[in-house]
């Protein structure tokens, strides 16, 4: 009892952590590629509202890449202190992984972030605008690297196991698993995705306070248009890694349906698909199901009758939880469904002309705002929680990966962790909000505010971007 205990703990434990780490490099993948794009704009149209648009995010681009540093630290030590069996088991494979993630991926983004933070005006637009390129390019490399490692966990190929290890023998193997492509490719489009609804909500934050100006439009515009075009999108990708994920771990995808097997996918009728239910695994089936008949087997199978292998079919100590994935898929799937719904609406209110003063609208883009992030955080629990009872699917059971800590050391650490990631993140979260709660600043003619020969230097200072006189009654332009 008190073994499992332990482990349920140092698995809650490392689910808080990334739970938190998850979220930052989300928005800084979304919004590095979105300055890219500004900058690009600006450089190429002389419009300076792509300028101020610039000069406003990449200050809370350096708020949240700051705070996803600071958390990904705390996720790497965790692997050697709590998770000690598994970084024996499979280090040689995960270890140089995330060490190409850090010689590729943040050297480069830390060798250009200073100029892309710094250099306006210190250094030619050519050279600023490659640096932040770099910096977004960054950005996708370390996504590239992080889910080649987490993917092998999800489905281990190019490996040998000697003495109790594994042993890697052929390293594209390795790193293009079978679940590798439909993952990074997921996880890309929706950190896009939930930048894109961060943007969109502030900007209507903004127009519903009346702070009606073109840069706060051009904004709104652009996340509106980038829901409209990438979401329908991603939901092509999700069937294509689903599918992907049927034919490599079946189990999961038997919870995330609360398929059973038996009744419900009786010969000729096909696999209903369950919208609603409550997955009972003492009893082994799903109660209060609302099911649609033969939809799942068109999902799932891309056929009219055909079926998948229930949970029956598994041993019970090989199944996940199945009420946590069965209810994270659907939250997913539901926000997704919602980004499809608002990018719709958004072509239609564009079409009408009332994309920027349709308040219902606009209250509905602002309460889509953590949507992205919330779905992510959903597909993640669903992705890991449906490996379990597997640490690497297949070859190492979780229960054999944890260290050999206390469930009391466990228990006192992890709620440390919760009252420091409250404070710290609490106050960078805060602060963040407080930024989009100040706005674009537009400027007229060319930004002179520092550099050039007898002109005063200030640096572009994140922290500094907020003034303290800043109210509520003082974030409108003439309006309250």
């Amino acid at each position: 009892m008190t073994e499992t205990l332990a482990l349920d703990l140092a698995r809650a434990q490392f689910a808080f952590t990334i739970s938190f780490h998850i979220i930052f490099p989300a928005i800084t993948i979304g919004l590095a590629s979105y300055l890219a794009v500004l900058e690009g704009l600006w450089l190429y149209t002389k419009n300076t509202l792509y300028r101020d648009l610039y000069h406003f995010w990449v200050k809370i681009f350096a708020v949240n890449f700051g705070m996803g540093v600071v958390s990904g630290l705390v996720m790497a030590y965790q692997f050697g202190t709590n998770w000690s069996f598994f970084s024996e088991f499979a280090g040689s494979i995960t270890g140089p992984l995330l060490a190409y993630e850090v010689l590729t991926a943040f050297f480069l983004e830390a060798g250009f972030l200073g100029v892309m933070l710094f250099g306006w005006n210190r250094v030619g637009p050519g050279l600023h605008f490659f640096s932040t390129v770099v910096v977004a390019i960054g950005t996708l490399i370390s996504t590239f690297w992080i889910l080649a490692s987490n993917s092998w966990m999800q489905t281990p190929q190019g490996h040998e196991i000697i003495n109790g290890q594994v042993v890697p023998v052929d390293w594209l193997a390795v790193i293009f698993n079978p679940s590798f492509p439909y993952r990074l490719i997921h996880m890309s489009v929706a950190a896009f995705l939930a930048t894109a609804l961060f943007v969109g909500a502030s900007a209507a934050w903004h127009l519903l306070r009346g702070r009606d100006n073109p840069a706060v439009r051009k904004m709104f515009s652009m996340a509106m248009w980038m829901m409209v075009l990438v979401a329908p999108v991603q939901a092509v990708i999700g069937d294509f890694h689903g599918l992907n994920t049927l034919e490599h771990q079946p189990a999961k995808v038997a919870a995330m349906e609360g398929h059973w097997g038996g009744e419900e996918a009786a010969d000729g009728e096909g696999l209903p698909l369950i919208l609603f239910g409550w997955p009972d695994m003492e009893e082994e089936r799903t109660r209060f199901a609302v099911s649609v008949p033969h939809l799942g087997s068109l999902i799932l199978t891309h056929s009219w009758d055909g079926t998948i292998p229930g949970l029956k079919e598994f041993a019970p100590e090989d199944r996940p939880n199945v009420p946590i994935v069965f209810w994270s898929f659907r939250i997913m799937v539901g926000l997704g469904m919602l980004m499809i719904l608002l990018g719709g609406l958004s072509l239609m209110q564009r079409w009408r002309g009332r994309l920027y003063n349709s308040r219902w609208f606009l209250r509905f883009a602002l309460l889509m705002g953590p949507a992205g992030l919330i779905a992510i955080l959903a597909g993640w629990y669903t992705t890991e929680v449906g490996r379990q009872p597997w640490v690497v699917y297949g070859l190492m059971r979780t229960e054999d990966a944890v260290s050999t800590h206390s469930a009391t050391t466990l228990g006192v650490s992890l709620a440390l962790f919760v009252v420091v990631y409250l404070f710290v993140f609490g106050a960078g979260v805060a602060y963040t909000l407080r930024l989009v709660r100040k706005g674009p600043q537009l400027e007229e003619g060319t930004r002179e505010t520092s550099g050039g020969p007898g002109r005063p230097r200030h640096a572009m200072r994140p922290l500094s971007a907020v003034e303290e006189d800043l109210d509520d009654d003082q974030d409108t332009d003439g309006g309250r």
